[in-house]
């Protein structure tokens, strides 16, 4: 609008030894009336540029925002703890010391995080800090393993779920029978529904067992049963999802996730070494899928996966009875044909790999044949009943 007024000013003119002299300009239809009109034009823009300027003052602290981000100054005051989850960014830890009110924005924590090279060490966990600190002091703080409070607890992989209640209620000092009432509703604790699929026309058991990754965990205070299984099963969709698991299963394998992440429970309670985890995987595949005689898996870490769950010992497979290898009542009975109803254990990134990238091979039968764990792999029963021979003269078996 003020472009719109005419002050009656012309540009300088440059006069004689390089002076400047302004002149006025006459408006026709009159010659002396120019400069009482340009005065009244001038208060008129006057009064104008005030009132706009009594608005740029009535919003000048948000406008501000726009260019100074808004931070507090100094290390802060008093205690507050915050806990940063797995697998946070750092607007998801701004968001936090914010809602905490240890950071006043989340620019200045992102900011200060930014300046420094070290952010990128922060960890998940539970910190002791301030409130209302600066930026750059609540990330020194959180570089400081001093605030962070250490409760962790390392989960080994290819545990069976019971087996972990245990681990977690040690720990904690949680009753077990608490962790058990959680675990009901897998969906509950964030599994999502989808993973409930199955290709092989088998009825679907819905169940924890598979979705507690196996890791090192920073146990909050004040934690519940629930708030640590759904903070193992976020660990698993975040490893799962970072590795594209049920999008290659689907496509490279031809079988659904669920039904590939018991393939890998099964590799990693059969495989002695880790060398071997994707050829384990193969003949679970190849078994339960492919042409072996009974299309059974007939492995005995079924039949243990099922005694544990009922209470009873697990047992070597010279132990185990004819009864206890073909139970009937045994819905992980070695013989029934196809893939067992659920995971038996929550298997490593490396098992999933296994699972999921699986080397070629026809394999049915193998037999650990060192004292390392590393197995002889064999597609017919004679080369298999070779390969055993060489585990006996081993010592093996």
């Amino acid at each position: 609008m003020i472009d719109d007024l005419d002050l009656g000013f012309d540009e300088p003119e440059r006069g004689e030894k390089g002076r400047h002299r302004r002149s006025f300009r006459k408006r026709k239809g009159g010659s002396g009336g120019g400069r009482g009109k340009t005065f009244l034009a001038l208060l008129m823009a006057l009064a104008l540029l005030g009132a706009i300027g009594g608005g740029a003052f009535y919003g000048f602290d948000r406008i501000q925002n726009y260019f100074v981000t808004p931070d507090y100054d100094g290390a802060g005051s008093g205690e507050i703890t915050v806990e940063i989850k797995n697998g946070a960014l750092l607007a998801d830890m701004a968001d936090a010391l914010v809602a905490a009110d240890v950071v006043k924005s989340q620019k200045a924590f992102i900011e200060a995080a930014e300046a420094n090279s070290r952010s990128k060490n922060i960890q998940p966990g539970t910190y002791k800090l301030r409130k209302q600190m600066s930026g750059a002091s609540a990330v020194t703080a959180m570089l400081d393993l001093k605030n962070k409070i250490v409760n962790g607890l390392t989960i080994p992989e290819g545990r069976t779920s019971k087996n972990i209640y245990k681990l977690l209620s040690d720990k904690t000092k949680i009753p077990v029978k608490e962790f058990e009432a959680a675990a009901k509703d897998p969906e509950g604790l964030g599994v999502p529904d989808w993973w409930f699929k199955r290709d092989d026309g088998k009825k679907v058991v819905k169940s924890v067992e598979g979705f507690l990754y196996p890791d090192t965990y920073e146990i909050p205070p004040k934690a519940t049963a629930e708030s640590i299984l759904k903070l193992m099963v976020d660990n698993f969709l975040s490893v799962t999802g970072e590795m594209k698991f049920a999008d290659r299963v689907q496509k490279e394998r031809k079988v659904s996730p669920y039904e590939a992440l018991i393939v890998a429970s099964l590799a990693q309670a059969e495989a002695g070494n880790k060398d071997d985890l994707g050829k384990v995987a193969r003949v679970a595949y190849n078994r339960a899928y492919g042409e072996f005689p009974c299309t059974c898996l007939e492995m005995d870490v079924t039949v243990n996966y099922y005694l544990e769950s009922i209470g009873k010992p697990t047992k070597s497979s010279k132990q185990m009875t004819a009864a206890e290898l073909d139970d009937p009542k045994n819905p992980y009975n070695r013989k029934l044909s196809g893939m067992i109803p659920t995971p038996i254990n929550n298997p490593g990134k490396q098992a999933l790999e296994g699972a999921m990238a699986t080397p070629v091979g026809k394999w049915l039968y193998f037999v650990a044949i060192d004292k390392q764990g590393h197995s002889a792999f064999a597609e017919t029963y004679a080369e298999h009943q070779r390969n055993e021979a060489r585990a006996r003269e081993a010592g093996i078996i």
